[in-house]
């Protein structure tokens, strides 16, 4: 491309901006800079021209206004190959620039800080920065322009062959206006939650992600498929995880993990999921990763066979030697321990993530599923009981203290299955599960076919209300003694006459938990 002539550097993140500076010198090219960068590269030993001298005008209004000037986006925009560009260029003094090099003030990381103030956020939104890129970005054949300071090495090594490829160019100039766009919408999303204005659900949704992997396939194999990870998330999560071992996760086991890890978030003791096709299967409390574990795999081993595990506590040697005894696709917990790595990595294809500590976690954000032309966004469920004894009773016995921890567990799993959900259980452990059935007393039968375990002495949870009584009646012939639902069918007179008649206690929440 011959001879640099000006290239603009800007840049809030400096790694790695010196030794670019100093290689466009070494080629020629004069840098323009402004404030921090300016001094940055000048305390390097990199000679710097202010922009504020090029353009002939000084800074103002506190450094707002700095490169928004004629000189600055003239030597951006003028076409090289134009004559007529070339000419009004030469007659208002505008000298091209050839390399822009520019990322943004940190709006993101300012608005994340506790006590960031809507001045403190509004002061960092960048105004001259993503007008230079968009103006070099729409003139890439003839500017080079770079956001992404990953990119500094190779764009230096081609502009030293002498010529920057037009591939190279345009993949530079996606790479701007999608960091524009995402940068916006950041901005446009927090605006819309501020003041007496603020929407949960605002009228124009922008939704940043960045792609980390492409999948082998989709949910089947003619599909195809890659995970997308939530840019500025924190909350402890599957997209946050990182991998110790195993193959590539895949798209079902994406999915089957983080169904886990959000059923295990529920317990403050020592608990063990298993997930099979997005349902658990088996869920026990214990009082070590291996009890709980041994206990959710007795639910149903036979459909734990090939499941995804997690566990709300670091995995130890007991666990892992546990695990490795059958075929397990993944493994999930906060940490392992040295010798559990060594136990688990025996198993060359199961996977193990590590998520960190699931202490202290905020948990907030939506729930968004994708229709053909749409999508549908709510809150997710994050509905949890405070206190079960708390709660109506509405039959004449009153559930027993067994009883009511019983309770409290199988509410908790039965939010994690799918509608309509029935689950039977004891105080520290998932006995049978009803998933995913068209009508209410189908998933009873179903729960009660699939326990492995003694239904007799058990309670029931329901994900919502019974609509008739054949449910409850179904439950308690299978040996139920209790039952936590959450009432308001028209029918519920006759539902809680039927659980007097045959002694049973029912408690009602008041609360829905529909899976979809």
């Amino acid at each position: 491309m011959g001879k640099l002539n000006h290239a603009l550097i800007s840049v809030s993140d400096k790694t790695g901006v010196v030794e670019f500076a100093r290689g466009l010198v070494e080629l020629g090219a004069t840098i323009l800079s402004t404030g921090g960068t300016a001094n940055a590269i000048r305390t390097a030993g990199v000679s710097v021209t202010e922009v504020a001298s090029h353009t002939g005008s000084p800074e103002i209004l506190g450094g707002r206004v700095k490169t928004l000037h004629p000189k600055i986006h003239g030597g951006l925009l003028g076409r090289r190959g134009l004559a007529e560009d070339v000419r009004q260029m030469q007659e208002q003094g505008i000298e091209p620039i050839d390399v822009v090099v520019v990322n943004l003030y940190p709006f993101e990381s300012t608005i994340a800080k506790p006590d960031c103030t809507f001045e403190d956020a509004i002061e960092n939104i960048d105004i001259g920065g993503p007008s230079m890129l968009r103006s070099a970005a729409k003139n890439h054949e003839d500017v080079v322009v770079v956001v992404d300071p990953g990119d500094y090495g190779r764009v230096l090594e081609a502009l030293q062959s002498g010529t920057v490829p037009v591939s190279l160019r345009r993949e530079l100039a996606r790479k701007v206006f999608q960091h524009t766009s995402r940068y916006d919408g950041l901005i446009a999303n927090y605006l819309s939650r501020q003041g007496e204005t603020a929407d949960k659900f605002p009228a124009s949704l922008s939704l940043t992600y960045e792609r980390a992997e492409i999948l082998r396939y989709g949910e089947n194999p003619h599909q195809e498929g890659a995970f997308y990870r939530e840019i500025g998330s924190t909350e402890p999560s599957i997209s946050l995880g990182r991998q110790l071992h195993g193959k590539a996760m895949s798209y079902n086991n994406y999915l089957d993990a983080n169904s886990a890890l959000e059923l295990a978030k529920e317990f403050s003791d020592t608990a063990v999921v298993i997930i099979k096709h997005n349902n658990p299967c088996g869920v026990a409390l214990g009082a070590t990763p291996v009890e709980a574990y041994r206990k959710a795999r007795e639910t149903d081993p036979v459909s734990a066979f090939g499941g995804v595990i997690a566990c709300n506590r670091p995995v130890d040697a007991d666990m892992a030697k546990e695990v490795t005894s059958t075929f397990v696709e993944v493994l999930i917990a906060p940490a392992f321990t040295d010798e559990a790595l060594a136990e688990l990595q025996r198993k060359k294809d199961l996977r193990l993530l590590t998520v960190g500590s699931l202490e202290s976690q905020t948990r907030d954000g939506y729930d968004l599923k994708k229709l053909v032309g749409g999508l549908i966004l709510q809150d997710r469920d994050l509905g949890a009981l405070a206190e079960v004894k708390a709660l109506a009773v509405p039959t004449q016995r009153k559930p027993t203290d067994e009883e009511y921890a019983a309770c409290a567990f199988a509410w908790k799993v039965c939010k994690h299955v799918k509608s309509n959900a029935i689950v039977f259980a004891n105080a520290t452990q998932t006995v049978g599960v009803g998933a995913g059935q068209m009508s209410r007393v189908d998933s009873v039968k179903l729960a009660e076919m699939k326990a492995n375990l003694p239904v007799k002495g058990c309670v029931m949870a329901s994900d919502a209300f019974f609509p008739f009584r054949d449910g409850l009646d179904a439950a308690v012939q299978a040996g139920v003694t209790a039952v936590i639902q959450p009432g308001g069918s028209i029918r519920d007179e006759e539902v809680v006459k039927a659980a007097d008649e045959q002694d049973v206690a029912m408690i009602l929440t008041g609360m829905r938990h529909f899976r979809h």
